[in-house]
């Protein structure tokens, strides 16, 4: 394994929806968009422009870069508020005011919990918080259908979470293996569904049984 190695941060939520779908999108490069993809991305626009908006007590900044070299992971989040305290930290591109970093995904669709979501926002944090030497204990996904935040507090089985889904990409990425498909409802959704094809093995299996019980009888 090379030591410069990044994985997109992204792929952490990928993976904990379904790790086959995070393993065709790393090593086939595979991607197809569908309703819920461009519906999402479109709303996202607003927040994938670098800005810092300032107010009386906090800067947002939005499409901020992010780095973790322990997890090997790098991309963006979508806003970061810096909010000034007394407790907090100094952020090295800001002032030398201190701030508590306060990072926001945002996602398409009404307020819901998603695990996946959860462990991204995680994820972010823990980036911030290795670039910058601070400790960051909350976030928030905010959900853009309902415009509500649904907060998010970076307890330690989500940090551990996130190192494990950090290290099992890794390994799938060196490996370059796709796990096999296991098919849910939540498929029906999945971009990538007609490229997937979850049905297809099972299908195939039950033909196969079908085929040989049936030599079983003659």
């Amino acid at each position: 394994m090379e030591d410069n190695i990044t994985i997109p941060l992204s792929y952490i939520s990928q993976y904990n929806y379904c790790k086959r779908r995070a393993a065709l999108l790393m090593n086939e490069q595979l991607w197809n968009e569908n309703s819920y993809t461009a519906m999402g991305r479109g709303e996202h626009e607003h927040v994938h422009t670098p800005a810092a908006e300032h107010t009386s007590n906090c800067i947002v900044i939005t499409d901020m870069p992010v780095l973790s070299e322990k997890m090997h992971l790098f991309g963006k989040c979508d806003a970061v508020e810096m909010n000034e305290d007394i407790n907090g930290f100094v952020i090295p591109f800001l002032d030398n005011k201190k701030y508590i970093p306060y990072p926001i995904e945002y996602k398409h669709g009404v307020l819901r919990n998603e695990t996946e979501y959860e462990l991204q926002l995680c994820a972010q944090a823990m980036c911030i918080e290795e670039m910058y030497g601070c400790h960051i204990d909350k976030g928030a996904v905010f959900y853009i259908t309902s415009h509500r935040r649904h907060e998010v507090f970076f307890y330690e089985d989500k940090r551990k979470a996130v190192f494990e889904t950090a290290a099992q990409l890794l390994n799938l990425l060196n490996s370059q293996t796709v796990p096999q498909a296991e098919y849910s409802p939540k498929c029906k959704k999945c971009s990538l569904n007609d490229l997937c094809m979850p049905n297809t093995e099972k299908s195939a299996k039950k033909y196969m049984t079908m085929i040989r019980d049936s030599f079983k009888e003659e």
